[in-house]
């Protein structure tokens, strides 16, 4: 899932209001934004099969230090553990790390057999690549009700908090689009350079974050600076 998984960070807003979108995209991204770093490094690897089916142009030969489900949840509890250390909050800590595993739950859906419940384990995966516009609208739905969500629990505060909400969600939808219809990757290296780019966007939710605030607050009142 790509959507989907922004789709949670909104989502979870409403149960932790105080935690930035930022973080909860960094989050339900971890394994996303450390996954290109560990393919540059060689310790994980994929394979380009280029297909019809855009969802499985890519081949994940082996990814079980990002991406498998032990894996998701020691990347949850660290990402817990850092977040408990900084803001010194139980249950943002604990939203943090369930969006953390939630990728990996995500991805469980989408992906063909293909993720490890532990490094050297066995794959698994329910396989909705296999039919494009399964996976469009599955994760459309997420995303959308993510965003409707996140709407409801949090106001703008000033003009910015309008339109840099839109450009996110813009930005988002894009990529999108980008990734189903631009043509097949060529390499590996320039397919984990690309995704580098995914560290761009969590400040982006921060930004985004600063200039909305929870309905809880009420009118008139600006949130404290969240992280």
């Amino acid at each position: 899932m790509f959507l989907g998984h922004y789709g949670v960070a909104l989502a979870a807003k409403r149960v932790a209001p105080r935690v930035s979108l930022g973080v909860l995209v960094a989050a339900a991204q971890l394994a996303d934004l450390v996954w290109p770093v560990m393919v540059l490094l060689g310790v994980e690897r994929i394979r380009l099969e280029p297909t019809d089916n855009p969802f499985l142009n890519i081949t994940f030969e082996s990814y079980p230090w990002t991406h498998s489900l032990l894996a998701g949840i020691v990347w949850g509890a660290l990402a817990a553990l850092g977040y408990y250390a900084l803001r010194h909050s139980r249950r943002g800590s604990t939203i943090v790390g369930l969006v953390v595993v939630s990728h990996w739950v995500l991805d469980w859906i989408t992906h063909v057999p293909d993720l490890p419940l532990y490094p050297g384990g066995p794959l698994v995966g329910l396989g909705l690549w296999r039919s494009p516009t399964a996976t469009i609208i599955a994760e459309a739905i997420v995303f959308i009700t993510g965003l409707v969500t996140y709407l409801r629990c949090t106001r703008a505060v000033d003009r910015a908090g309008t339109w840099t909400l839109w450009a996110f969600v813009a930005l988002l939808v894009a990529l999108a689009i980008a990734s189903i219809t631009a043509p097949a990757p060529t390499s590996t290296n320039a397919i984990a350079w690309g995704a580098l780019g995914g560290w761009l966007i969590p400040p982006f939710g921060w930004w985004v974050d600063r200039h909305r605030a929870p309905r809880s607050l009420g009118a008139g009142l600006r949130p404290s600076s969240p992280a």
